[in-house]
């Protein structure tokens, strides 16, 4: 890593980060930690003594009791704050005032709507009125089509309220992957939005309603929302709502009336999130309130040092966790911003163009977005008044050092970059930053609070310097209850369980430094083995997604039944570059040098597109296995960009074969 940090902390920086009011709370109660390191090493080291220091020192102590922290640290099924009650909407709409903007709703068109706490408030009590007038139970499950629209979190909130069952899909999903998911949870309710803004271009999925309203048998009622104005829809009989009846119930219960907010356990279900469902039926992932609300509280303030007079923008669709982490700034009393849109429109710079116009100090946003950015050689802070953005959040997949530098020292100088790890499984982050360590480009600066993250051997023995599995060997109180239609738990215990009884395997290569500091080296359930040599497939596209000639790629290991190992590189190329043997020569050259003859690939093959997960990771895995013999339409069932491209795939390993 660069010697030089990209940013350290400032005395005015450290004098207003949240995390310190939480050391001087440790403080008073006798316990003081001279570094990051230290603190850290303790909230592992005595993990009930450390979530209950959290659980006091964000008020939870004045809303409930509980008997015991942790009444079991077994994994999977860990027990947590037994006998505590806590609603994630509630919290959600505990802090703000009244007259405080809570949500910014803006499209790409320019039009904005600013929601206030005490607006919310009202909308949340009065949805909630309605779902319960509609039937909605405790425990049922309640849906989401929509895009990233305020009314997307109030209906979350309002679900919430009522002790329901949140998830959602993007209406960007075709009906197949929203059906995929939807049919599992069987949900009482659906949201649906008429369309969607992306692109310059206004989307009507009015139709696709109606085929997701058919394939729903169980579906009682929809709560139809006029995004583009394109009402009315054709529902097929099914009960319907509009957003604006649903809102207009009595926002004030009476005193023979049920309260808004449903007494909800701390392990009661809040919502299911989706795998990306490249490799089978996606896994519908089941997280608790109390956990979700404990663990969004941490890892927002004092791992991302979010606060309350923050403007918090994430660019996201609602199918993506870091939507469900972005609602969670209202724990802290921030505002939040949604933003329906393309952040490339109407050119590269939009995303920052929506910071500017919100006067954003908290920007979130995928390390593809980075990437275009750096390559056309983008200069945001030089066309946009940026100067309130004090930090970015970056993550989905790996950056390359270079747009590390760029970003820090060319498009937003001196901006803090908190590159973050963590994942669906569970709504938070693994490792990030903290605003009392420096950043280095390249480098995530420490595992975050709470999380005992280790980096294992294939033996399961911890090692420091060199690639090992990344695990998790304590439990965290926002790891998935349970999965959707997995009544014995055993594919919720083969996702994370089975390489390490007891023990979380995420799913990712991890280095994990002596100070704590941590390189990410690409899914190990992808990973590249040559020679019995682990090489991390991020360590080639930081080679190759820099050349100008080559627009994206794909790198694959592939152990083929004779013994042999075929690595194969694919590229797309830049329009009007040819992938020509030169080409192909000096990519090879440059992964030489840069990495080592290990790295070089057996061959470079030009591809149209590389398919993708609809949150930007690359599949590996699904074309690893394809170009092993097994059939596209077993591999990936889920939503995909060019989804054609498997078929592509299936006919190089036929060519392969028969040569």
């Amino acid at each position: 890593p660069d010697q030089v940090p990209l940013w350290r902390p400032t005395a005015q920086s450290l004098a207003e980060a949240p995390i310190q009011h939480y050391l001087a709370d440790l403080a008073d109660q006798g316990l003081s930690f001279d570094d990051y390191g230290s603190l850290w090493r303790w909230s592992i080291a005595d993990l009930p003594g450390f979530w209950a220091s959290v659980w006091q020192h964000f008020g939870l102590d004045q809303v409930s009791s509980y008997d015991e922290v942790l009444a079991d640290a077994s994994m999977p099924g860990a027990q947590w704050f037994t006998g505590a009650r806590v609603n994630f909407a509630e919290r959600c709409l505990a802090t703000g005032a009244d007259d405080k903007v809570a949500i910014i709703g803006v499209t790409e068109a320019g039009a904005r709507e600013d929601l206030t706490y005490g607006e919310l408030r009202r909308q949340v009590r009065s949805l909630a009125s309605s779902l319960r007038e509609l039937g909605v139970q405790p425990g049922d499950h309640v849906a989401g089509y929509l895009p990233n629209v305020p009314e997307a979190v109030v209906a979350l909130l309002g679900s919430a309220a009522v002790g329901a069952v949140w998830t959602s899909a993007s209406p960007d999903y075709g009906t197949a992957s929203v059906l995929a998911r939807l049919e599992q949870v069987e949900p009482v309710v659906l949201f649906a939005a008429d369309g969607y803004h992306f692109g310059g271009k206004t989307h009507d999925r009015r139709s696709e309603v109606a085929d997701i309203v058919a394939g729903l048998p169980g579906l009682q009622s929809v709560v139809t929302v006029s995004v583009l104005g394109l009402e009315p829809f054709d529902l097929g009989g099914v009960r319907s709502v509009s957003w604006a009846d649903a809102l207009s119930r009595s926002a004030v219960p009476s005193n023979n009336e049920t309260p808004t907010f449903t007494d909800t356990a701390f392990g009661d279900p809040l919502w299911v999130l989706w795998s990306s469902g490249t490799t089978g039926t996606p896994k519908g992932i089941v997280q608790g309130h109390g956990g979700i609300t404990l663990e969004l509280l941490k890892a927002s303030a004092l791992g991302c040092d979010i606060r309350e007079d923050d403007c918090y923008f994430f660019v996201s669709s609602i199918g993506w966790m870091v939507w469900n982490f972005m609602v969670g700034g209202l724990l802290l009393g921030a505002t939040i911003v949604c933003y329906d849109g393309s952040p490339t429109h109407p050119d590269l710079d939009g995303a920052w163009a929506i910071a500017e116009s919100v006067g954003a100090t908290v920007v979130g946003v995928g390390a593809a977005y980075l990437i275009a950015g750096h390559r056309a050689d983008r200069r945001p802070a030089a066309q946009h008044d940026l100067h309130r953005v004090r930090t970015i959040l970056q993550t989905g997949s790996t950056l390359p050092p270079e747009t590390w530098h760029w970003l820090c020292e060319q498009a937003l100088p001196g901006v803090w970059l908190q590159s973050i790890s963590g994942g669906t499984d569970v709504c938070s982050a693994l490792a990030g930053a903290s605003p009392l360590l420096p950043v280095y480009a390249g480098r995530i600066p420490a595992p975050a609070l709470g999380v005992d993250l280790q980096a294992w051997d294939e033996q399961g023995h911890p090692v420091v310097g060199e690639e090992g599995e990344l695990v998790v060997t304590q439990p965290m109180p926002s790891m998935p209850l349970s999965f959707v239609r997995d009544p014995d738990g055993s594919r919720y215990y083969e996702s994370y369980f089975s390489v390490y009884p007891g023990v979380w395997r995420h799913g990712d290569w991890v280095v994990i430094e002596d100070d704590l500091g941590l390189t990410m080296a690409g899914r190990s359930d992808a990973t590249l083995n040559r020679q019995g040599v682990r090489l991390g497939s991020a360590d080639i596209y930081g080679v190759v997604d820099n050349l100008p000639e080559i627009a994206d790629s794909l790198v694959v290991g592939v152990e083929e039944p004779d013994g042999g190992y075929y690595l194969p590189l694919f590229v797309v190329p830049a329009p009007g570059v040819v992938v020509d043997e030169d080409l192909r020569q000096r990519i090879n050259q440059m992964i030489r040098n840069r990495l080592s003859p290990r790295h070089v690939p057996d061959a470079v093959v030009e591809v149209a597109a590389v398919p993708r997960t609809l949150t930007g990771k690359r599949l590996e895995v699904p074309v690893k296995r394809v170009l092993q013999g097994r059939p596209a339409a077993e591999v990936a069932t889920g939503s995909i960009t060019h989804p054609e491209m498997l078929a592509w795939f299936e006919e190089h390993y036929r060519q392969r074969k028969e040569s």
